[in-house]
């Protein structure tokens, strides 16, 4: 079998402190260990299910250049980790290490993966050393759950292909796809799962047959395809909004009249709104239930990668309207396209 489940998430960083401080300070992640090598530093950060790995240092400074800061490696648990690498070797992924305990190979987006085994017990992260760090006695509380979702964007054109190769490098079957268009403007989605649940992409192209978007723009400031955001699930995504921003975290905004609206298409929150309406949370309904929803600003140099915060009321899916009202968000926030 392929992969199944996201072990950890990897950031490159050419700040370490306020990198790690967004995290452990504003959503209340743990520092847990750390790694030091040749010249290079390594901070193994948890909450709930989701592990973060921040490095800096020597073996960061390419990715760096071409990205700035972004995730460089999403790791996968995998049944069987020989067989999962000689899958992918043959699906057309290129070997980037394949030693006893640590076999890696190239992704489709910036980033390579990690293959572990699934079964790997203490979750430190093979191939380094870690020290355990002294847990501070007083820290922030923290809502997260679990990794929810990766989003990446890929070039226009890509999209089939990107899906293809995750399916038959680290099968991972197509779940759903959505179209949406807003105005002269439109982007194309394949969201490919893994049986456990436990890795879903979603994948993101614009259409090339309309006018350039936002997608573009990240393609632009991040020198190619990549993450653009980490979803993490909550449980009471109002109480999480009015917490983090608190904190210092910065969301986007959402009009006054995306609430008016609200209530005709969905009745069912209307005891919600002004709670919703307070902390900018976006709604959305499928067959199974609600899907609520928020989005960070990015506090990276290049307004690249950001994050989300997600909560599920039995909604399996992803949210059509809430695309289309993150989309408009950024245009409003001034990261689209030229």
């Amino acid at each position: 079998m392929g992969a199944q489940d996201i072990e950890y998430v990897e950031l490159y960083t050419g700040d370490e402190r306020s990198v790690v401080e967004y995290f452990v300070s504003s959503f209340g992640f743990t520092r847990i260990a750390e790694s030091v090598g040749d010249s290079s530093h390594s901070l193994l950060l948890r909450q709930g299910s989701i592990q973060i790995v921040v490095t800096a240092g020597r073996g960061t400074e390419g990715f760096l250049e071409a990205h700035g800061d972004g995730v460089a490696d999403i790791a996968f648990a995998c049944d069987d980790v020989n067989e999962a690498f000689e899958t992918a070797v043959a699906a057309g992924a290129s070997a980037i290490r394949s030693e006893p305990h640590t076999q890696a190979v190239s992704g489709l987006f910036g980033a390579h993966h990690t293959l572990v085994a699934r079964s790997a017990g203490s979750r430190l992260p093979v191939g380094r050393t870690w020290a355990p760090l002294p847990q501070s006695p007083v820290r922030p509380a923290g809502h997260i759950r679990l990794l929810d979702h990766v989003a990446v964007v890929v070039e226009g054109g890509t999209l089939a292909g990107a899906a293809d190769y995750y399916t038959s490098a680290f099968g991972l079957p197509r779940y759903s796809d959505e179209y949406v268009e807003i105005g002269e403007q439109g982007l194309d989605s394949i969201v490919v799962r893994s049986p456990s649940g436990g890795i879903t992409f979603t994948i993101l192209e614009q259409d090339q047959a309309k006018k350039p978007g936002q997608l573009e723009g990240f393609l632009a400031r991040y020198g190619g395809p990549g993450v653009q955001h980490l979803a993490f699930g909550v449980d009471d995504i109002v109480s999480a909004v009015r917490d983090y921003g608190d904190r210092g975290i910065d969301f986007l905004s959402t009009p006054r009249a995306y609430y008016d609206m609200l209530v005709e298409r969905l009745p069912g929150v209307r005891a919600e709104i002004a709670d919703l309406r307070e902390t900018n949370v976006l709604v959305d309904r499928d067959e199974w239930g609600y899907l609520l929803q928020l989005f960070t600003r990015s506090p990276y140099q290049r307004n690249t990668m950001f994050y989300e915060l997600l909560q599920r009321r039995g909604a399996r899916g992803f949210g059509g309207a809430n695309i289309r009202a993150l989309y408009e968000a950024v245009e409003r926030d001034g990261l689209a396209a030229g």
